[in-house]
């Protein structure tokens, strides 16, 4: 997701979120984003100043700031270790061969069900063009990975 400054004729400017660049361009160019103040659909992309925010290390912050911070982490990663075993517990897994089967679940050329495996971020991004809904879910390797 990417945030972009937009404006109107009228110079009411405003911000919306889109899927990535070429989404707001097309978006735009359909007449399909309006101003939330005067509802004009003739809006651009207004100059934008990028956003850098400071990054700190767990070094850096207070002992209180540290221990919220481990807590959190480890609390996260517990949902996400509970995640993965329910999704390898009632997902089948189609390794590489996840873009093409998820394509053939989508139009009826093989049976519904949940399935997880691998694509790249490309892939993941024609998926979705397609209108397949798919997650992208990090998923750490187990040492027989490695």
């Amino acid at each position: 997701m990417i945030l972009y400054d937009l404006t109107c004729p009228e110079e009411h400017r405003f911000e919306s979120w889109f899927r990535n660049s070429g989404a707001v361009e097309k978006l735009i160019k359909a007449g399909q984003v309006a101003c939330p103040v005067c509802g004009s659909t003739k809006v651009q992309k207004a100059p934008m100043a990028p956003r850098i925010g400071k990054s700190i290390s767990l070094d850096d912050a207070p002992v209180a700031k540290k221990a919220e911070l481990v807590a959190a982490m480890e609390k996260a990663t517990e949902a996400f270790n509970q995640l993965r075993q329910v999704i390898e517990k009632n997902f089948d897994h189609v390794g590489t061969k996840f873009p093409e089967e998820a394509r053939r679940i989508h139009y009826g050329e093989s049976r519904k069900r949940g399935i997880y495996g691998d694509a790249s971020e490309q892939e993941t991004r024609a998926l979705l063009d397609e209108g397949i809904e798919v997650r992208a879910i990090p998923w750490a390797r187990g040492s027989k990975s490695n």
